[in-house]
């Protein structure tokens, strides 16, 4: 009996001390619970395994990954998932070296949004999914903007990247009555005309957009305003030939751009440099079908532009309406300079090389005597075949401020069908051959014009 005595009061002490100590245990999970920031900052467990090599779902004590599905993101394409995603990165933004991680096999729906930032410093947005928009104008709330869809604010050090899709779902937008049809003359009909900017990167800096595929979008694909150290690498941008202003790529008061190692086919540009751009530099790049690579258009209403130091090299541009082309409105000022287009191949390209100084949409553009001034202009090593529609090489520049210092080294363009080489065409064009062309370049006019406008450059 003692010993039935002693063996239940052990008993006893010892089940006092495990609830003792499961209380405490039950405490202090709660109080992790009631934390606001622990509670959804920790990465799932196990983390997913996207189908991106660039990312193999670790993560380290210095790393933390957060799946937009754990802040409620459904993906079934339907759903919205818009408050997911601003959750998720509202909560990313705030930790350092942070993975906004949309796992793959799953379509997330997102309306018209504004990530702002600033952001800690290595911050990553992995898009392994799939991004699309409401579908078309009827699908967007009337509330929200129509002029862009994502945008990324006052972002410093974020990487845009992964093997997923941007699904842009333009058509409904490209066939808007405004916009221009296949009908005879471009027949268009009034009414409301704005169509959204996929993705827009405002005020930002040190950016990396990498790896992604991007398609349909309404307007451009993507858009720089006002940005620095943007690195864009190895993506693709696909959309139909007649899609209305879908450049591919389109910056505008940013500097210092790199655009490498990407394939573009789409509607307009594949890539489109405006006003106030700066040491850019686009390397092996494949544009086509499109509008080619341009510079422009510039000096739109009266405008200044002011755009230097651009380099175009080792890249393919097929089947397009323009190689590589400056263009600029009439009544415009500023400069154009410092240009190179280097080691470039055309592929029955309509206007391989080509300046337009009369760059105008509508027959009613009357002569003025302003111009944005252009020179310092480098050819070097271009070949391939051209449409026969178009002279190969396009030279108009205003009558009053006519392009000085154009200069052209190992240029070789042929027609893509036939045997007549068509004779290039100058306006008011100065420059020099540093060696013999195909077909022969004599339109160039010598030396340097009596009046240069010194004060637009020396002002840009």
């Amino acid at each position: 009996m003692e010993f039935y005595r002693l063996f239940l009061l052990v008993f006893y002490i010892s089940s006092c001390f495990f609830l003792s100590i499961q209380g405490r245990l039950h405490n202090h999970t709660k109080h992790k619970h009631n934390h606001p920031v622990s509670q959804i900052s920790q990465p799932p467990s196990p983390p997913p395994e996207p189908a991106n090599p660039s990312y193999n779902g670790n993560s380290s004590n210095a790393t933390q990954v957060f799946n937009v599905q754990s802040f409620g993101a459904v993906g079934d394409g339907i759903t919205d998932d818009t408050q997911a995603f601003k959750m998720a990165w509202d909560t990313a933004c705030q930790v350092e070296s942070a993975i906004l991680f949309v796992p793959d096999g799953y379509s997330f729906m997102i309306q018209s949004t504004i990530f702002t930032g600033p952001c800690k410093s290595g911050f990553k947005f992995q898009v392994d999914g799939t991004l699309m928009p409401p579908d078309g104008p009827d699908s967007w709330p009337q509330n929200n903007s129509r002029r862009q869809w994502l945008v990324f604010y006052r972002i410093n050090g974020m990487s845009l990247q992964g093997g997923g899709l941007i699904d842009g779902r333009g058509e409904k937008w490209w066939n808007l009555p405004c916009k221009p049809h296949k009908g005879i003359n471009g027949t268009t009909l009034p009414g409301p005309c704005d169509s959204p900017v996929a993705i827009r990167f405002f005020m930002s800096s040190n950016l990396t957009v990498q790896g992604l595929k991007i398609k349909n979008s309404p307007q451009f694909h993507f858009r720089f305003d006002n940005c620095r150290n943007v690195h864009i690498d190895s993506i693709y941008i696909k959309s139909p030939t007649q899609s209305p202003n879908t450049d591919g790529i389109h910056i505008e008061n940013t500097n210092s751009v790199e655009i490498y190692n990407s394939a573009i086919s789409n509607g307009d540009d594949c890539v489109s440099i405006g006003s106030g751009c700066y040491d850019v530099n686009i390397r092996n790049i494949t544009c086509g079908p499109s509008h080619g690579i341009s510079i422009g258009s510039l000096g739109n209403h009266n405008s200044r532009a002011c755009v230097s130091n651009i380099t175009v090299s080792d890249s393919v541009i097929k089947y397009s309406d323009n190689g590589v082309r400056i263009k600029t409105w009439q009544g415009g000022s500023g400069a154009v300079s410092g240009v190179t287009f280097n080691n470039l191949l055309m592929d029955t390209v309509r206007n391989p090389i080509i300046i337009d100084q009369f760059y105008c949409q509508t027959k009613g553009c009357s002569n003025q005597t302003s111009a944005v001034f252009v020179s310092d202009i480098f050819y070097t090593n271009i070949k391939g075949t051209y449409d026969e529609r178009s002279p190969p090489m396009h030279f108009a520049c205003s009558d009053s401020v006519p392009c000085t210092n154009l200069r052209l080294s190992n240029v070789e363009l042929l027609p893509a069908q036939g045997e007549i080489v068509l004779d290039p065409f100058c306006w008011n064009a100065y420059g020099a051959l540093e060696t013999l062309t195909i077909p022969p370049v004599s339109c160039l006019l010598e030396g340097i014009p009596e009046s240069v406008p010194k004060n637009d450059i020396d002002h840009c």
